[in-house]
């Protein structure tokens, strides 16, 4: 089975196993260099240790990371709604409830951060 944009199963062509294809699919690429980006900030933030940095100057670039990360994390959550609990909403009854349900949770684990 494959999965449609909204997170839906169908029929893989192959194998038969289901595959599963989320909301961000298709900004998937986009998503892996801006994580890329981050992973160089995290690097970044090493070798500022190792190099024994001014501690503020290691600081900001702690704040630029988190702030980046947080901005990936709303872009994710915006794509989960438009699809995910889009597409629950249309078919309605108990699956509408838990999607509300587990986003609710996730921004309260962003917000806690």
């Amino acid at each position: 089975m494959t999965t449609t944009e909204a997170g839906a199963t169908a029929p893989s062509e192959d194998d038969g196993r289901e595959t599963v294809t989320y909301g961000y699919h298709h900004h998937k690429s986009e998503h892996v260099k801006r994580l890329r980006r981050i992973e160089g900030q995290i690097r970044g933030l090493q070798r500022m240790v190792d190099e024994d940095v001014y501690c503020i100057d290691i600081l900001t670039q702690v704040s630029a990371s988190t702030k980046a990360l947080q901005s990936f994390a709303l872009q994710l959550l915006e794509e989960h709604l438009r699809h995910c609990v889009a597409d629950a909403a249309v078919k309605g009854g108990a699956e509408i409830d838990a999607k509300v349900e587990e986003a609710t949770k996730a921004i309260g684990r962003l917000l806690r951060t």
